[in-house]
Order: C-alpha cells, then sequence, then structure tokens
C-alpha cells in the first residue's frame, strides 16, 4: 500500500465492491460443489449460504504467478507453519474445506477444496510435498530454503527445523479466466 491515506468511507466502500466480487464468483461457482440456487437461499448451514473465505497467496505478484500455476494444474498443495496461522487467529483446514484465491488485484479466481492436511516438522516436509507445490525449482532443497527465509522473517526466533508446518494438498474445482458474472 502507498503512503497515501484512505478514508474510512473509501474503504468501506472498497470492501464492499470485494465482497460484491466474491459474492458473484461464488455465485457462479457453488453448482461445481453440487448447489443450486436455493440452496444458498435457504441453506442448511451458515456454510451453505456464507461464501468460503477468500485469500490470496502474497502480494501482486507473487499471487498472480502462484495463482497461474493453480489455475494450470501445476500447483496442488501449499504449507504453513502453524504458529503463523496461529498469529493471525486462523485454524489448521480440514478436508473438504473450500476456499477461494483472489489475483494480485482482489478478483476471485478460483475455487479450491482442501483434500489432504497433515502437520508435520520443518525438517520432515516430504520432496513430493515440494514437488506438489511447484514453487522455485521444485525441489526439496529449494522448499527449504524459500520457506525458512520466509518464516525467519515472519517467526523470527520462532523458527527451527522442528516448526510445525501445515501441509495442505487441494484440488481446482472451479476456475474463471474471465469476469466475474454480476450478480443476480
Amino acid at each position: 500500500m502507498t503512503d497515501e491515506q484512505v478514508e474510512p468511507a473509501e474503504h468501506a466502500a472498497e470492501g464492499a465492491v470485494e465482497d460484491l466480487r466474491i459474492a458473484a464468483f461464488w455465485q457462479a461457482a457453488r453448482g461445481h460443489v453440487g448447489m443450486g440456487k436455493m440452496d444458498q437461499v435457504l441453506g442448511g448451514t451458515a456454510d451453505d449460504v456464507v461464501p468460503p473465505p477468500s485469500w490470496s497467496y502474497g502480494d501482486d505478484a507473487e499471487a498472480d504467478d502462484l495463482l497461474a500455476r493453480v489455475l494450470d494444474g501445476r500447483k496442488t498443495a501449499t504449507a504453513l507453519a502453524v504458529a503463523e496461522l496461529t498469529q493471525v487467529g486462523l485454524e489448521v483446514p480440514r478436508v473438504g474445506d473450500l476456499s477461494i484465491v483472489v489475483d494480485g488485484a482482489g478478483d476471485p479466481r478460483a475455487l479450491l477444496r482442501t483434500t489432504e492436511v497433515e502437520v508435520v516438522p520443518f525438517d520432515q516436509v516430504p520432496a513430493e510435498h515440494a514437488a506438489a507445490e511447484a514453487e522455485g525449482d521444485g525441489s526439496l532443497g529449494s522448499w527449504r530454503a524459500q520457506h525458512e527465509e520466509s518464516w525467519r522473517l515472519v517467526l523470527g526466533e520462532a523458527f527451527s527445523p522442528s516448526l510445525d508446518v501445515m501441509l495442505e494438498r487441494f484440488e481446482l474445482i472451479y476456475p474463471t479466466t474471465g469476469p466475474t458474472p454480476a450478480v443476480d
């Protein structure tokens, strides 16, 4: 973000636009998880009515690059330090959870479903997981170097080879390469 100050009304308006984009995306994508319009209106649970959480893979260029790898099928996994999740008040995802990935501009582009979750020490992350993340050269050595650097910045002295890491595998449920459809 630049040094410009954002007025509260502008910030609220930006949030409302983002909410509309997420709602429109969810409206288009929900059929791919077996939900029709009436399921969303009558929803048996809050998860049926409320769009899944949305997030991005970092900042603008990084978000766009990693999202492109998800959309073309190269990236089918991600990892986060459990301590990092705890710092921001998030829980480890569960198998079956849905999430919406946004691009660097904040536009929703992919609906993912978690297919596998495992928590392991950093020094026990398998090479197969590193390859499934499709980052760097795909090797375990590259994965470890990149993630250690990142987590040392975020966690400082809390980083160690025994740091618990959440390994998540996912499937792409709904891609979109065009504009998000309008809300009915």
